[in-house]
């Protein structure tokens, strides 16, 4: 049964890290100087994306050695990711940004840490001196129009362990094409060099607007943007609370609970609804969330709506190639009244989640990239679900092995529920559970969690 997620070990606030040394890492060979278009999906994601990757000590790989590898690993892939060697730029006659490949370089930072991977704590419970392994003082010197688009640091850790933390503008990646990456640059660490493993589409025009631009849809998940595209974006929608005044909490899922979400999605009046895993988790949390937001008495009229993010790779005509390597995940919805989410039944509540999802085919995700050709817009709704959950970053295959656990470095937003993984221990159900991160005011918390038991008994 659904469970509050306890942490193995308290958390330690100060992980002891050292900067050793920060170096600009360069193409291995030289890369043409050129503008990059962006998409219209990218001009809207330009802030960074943190990730941690942590893995076991390895007696062949001692942390000079890995170092070493990572930094040539980067410095080969930077010839065919060469936007990542490059800078954003505003291009003042279309008032677009670009990417400006102009291979000014990564930053490659090497760390160290007195603690052992197990004195740090468990890795799955959002730990805020995780941010300690992306560090960003060193480079705060440096001009607007010359930061970096992809940091990399390595903290070794006193077992031999160590971790890769990453911070990337999210222009140059969406989730997808973020693990292509991680294939290719782990390809690279090798000795013997091998190819890359997925060679990536950086082909952005292939996602750029019609001309004419034509909107067919309403898109009820867009809000047209107060403050010039391109700009750094901090809608409401998205707004960064204190931690102090937010309670947070991690809410698990079990491959059990799931199965059992997904039998109580079967319904003869929803024979349409696709009954996936991710489906009925993001159904459940829809409900807890929506009824939880009026802390006194529910507005049963007041409508709520989800949104969650699409891969629209496989769902264009033609389909994009599945390695794009630029954002290609547009942001759908689903809508209704809270009393239909109180006392409707569960299937209702997935189909209109799937429905949702069905909704993303050529013509709207088409019609949404004019949109923001038109209006420059933002996703617009109660709250959004980020899912980190089947992204697969621990799958990837590096000289020294596979990571121990991977995870985004968490922010504390009232407005965006993160769907992260557990630890991948060899066991299929405890890796097919979720972990449900959800951070809200405190009186809101207690309605969410009585709602999350409450509803997994009915």
């Amino acid at each position: 049964m659904g469970t509050l997620y306890q942490p193995i070990e308290s958390t330690i606030q100060d992980l002891k890290v050292t900067i050793h040394d920060t170096n600009i890492v360069f193409p291995c060979q030289e890369t043409q100087k050129r503008p990059m278009f962006l998409s219209n999906i990218d001009q809207v994601l330009n802030f960074d994306v943190q990730t941690l990757h942590f893995f076991n000590a390895n007696p062949e790989f001692p942390p000079e050695i890995v170092n070493e590898r990572l930094r040539i690993a980067l410095s080969r892939v930077l010839v065919t990711y060469d936007f990542l060697a490059g800078r954003i730029k505003m291009n003042q006659e279309s008032k677009r940004l670009e990417f400006d490949c102009n291979g000014a370089g990564a930053v490659f930072m090497v760390a160290s840490s007195e603690l052992t991977l197990k004195e740090i704590g468990d890795l799955v419970y959002p730990n805020p001196a995780f941010r300690q392994l992306i560090v960003h003082e060193n480079i705060d010197h440096l001009e607007k129009d010359d930061i970096p688009v992809c940091i990399l640091q390595v903290t070794s850790f006193k077992c031999g362990g160590f971790a890769m933390g990453f911070s990337t503008n999210h222009i140059a990646f969406d989730g997808i094409s973020f693990k292509s990456f991680l294939q290719n640059l782990a390809s690279q660490a090798f000795d013997d060099t091998k190819p890359l493993a997925i060679v990536p589409c950086n082909d952005r025009t292939l996602l750029a607007a019609r001309t004419p631009p034509r909107v067919t849809f309403p898109h009820v998940e867009l809000l047209k943007l107060e403050v010039p595209i391109g700009e750094e974006l901090n809608p409401k929608v998205f707004e960064t609370l204190d931690e102090e005044q937010l309670d947070f909490k991690i809410f698990k899922l079990n491959a059990s609970d799931i199965t059992s979400l997904k039998e109580k999605a079967k319904d003869e009046n929803a024979p349409n609804a696709k009954i996936t895993s991710f489906n009925v988790v993001t159904s459940y949390v829809w409900r807890c969330k929506a009824l939880s937001y009026d802390v006194e008495n529910i507005n049963s009229d007041r409508i709520s709506i989800v949104l969650f993010a699409v891969n629209i790779r496989p769902r264009l005509n033609p389909p994009l190639p599945a390695s794009y390597a630029g954002n290609a995940v547009l942001t759908s919805y689903a809508s209704t009244t809270c009393h239909e989410l109180e006392d409707g039944p569960f299937s209702k509540i997935v189909d209109m989640v799937s429905q949702g999802g069905k909704r993303m085919n050529d013509e709207y995700a088409r019609s949404a990239i004019d949109w923001g050709e038109i209006y420059k817009g933002f996703p617009n709704g109660e709250f959004l679900i980020s899912s980190w959950w089947k992204l697969g970053f621990s799958q990837v295959e590096y000289p020294w092995g596979k990571p121990k656990y991977c995870c985004p470095v968490v922010c504390h937003r009232k407005e965006i529920i993160l769907l992260i993984p557990n630890i991948d221990d060899g066991s299929s159900n405890n890796n097919d559970g979720v972990n449900i991160f959800v951070a809200l005011p405190p009186k809101q918390m207690e309605k969410f969690e009585s709602y999350f038991h409450k509803f997994l008994l009915e």
